[in-house]
């Protein structure tokens, strides 16, 4: 008797569940704000035209607000390799919301949670953030500092900062 009593509770809740949703406040859908194309172009060409000026060639990553590549551009004498670290820098920033230059000592445990294949915790990665929201992140590589991959990072995210405020 126990068990059918049970049972008869688990199925009326399971049967109430879908019931309560429905009466939620909660919409069906969910807008979510994404970078252009263009505006995420604009970030790299920024990003590669700050570097320029502190006579560095670099790679740049923009990445969405998935953490999928969005705009990849490497200058003429920038490395290859540089391709895949800014990527790499790119996009642990984005999630975590914050530079990657302020999760370089973080992670120095064996087995901690920095220790992920295939994303470097090194200073370059930055996040996007407009109106709020984190709507992606840059990645740069190939600068001799870290400090400087940021500051190029940054410089990119800069030449569209007021548009994305404005933005709807």
């Amino acid at each position: 008797m126990r068990t059918l009593t049970s049972c008869f509770l688990i199925l009326f809740a399971m049967a109430a569940i879908p019931a309560s949703a429905q009466d939620s406040d909660q919409p069906l859908l969910v807008n979510i704000k994404r970078m252009s194309l263009d505006t995420a172009l604009r970030v790299a060409k920024a990003t590669i035209d700050a570097c320029r000026k502190e006579g560095v060639q670099i790679a740049v990553t923009v990445v969405d607000r998935g953490g999928h590549p969005q705009v990849i551009l490497r200058d003429v004498l920038a490395p290859d390799i540089t391709l895949e670290v800014s990527r790499q820098k790119a996009h642990p920033a984005m999630p975590s919301n914050a530079a990657t230059s302020s999760m370089e000592g973080r992670f120095t445990q064996p087995f901690s949670v920095g220790k992920i294949q295939g994303l470097v915790f090194s200073a370059g990665g930055v996040p996007i953030q407009a109106a709020g929201s984190i709507i992606g992140g840059v990645g740069v590589s190939g600068a001799p500092s870290g400090l400087t991959d940021e500051a190029c990072a940054n410089a990119g995210i800069e030449a569209i900062i007021d548009d994305l405020e404005m933005a709807d």
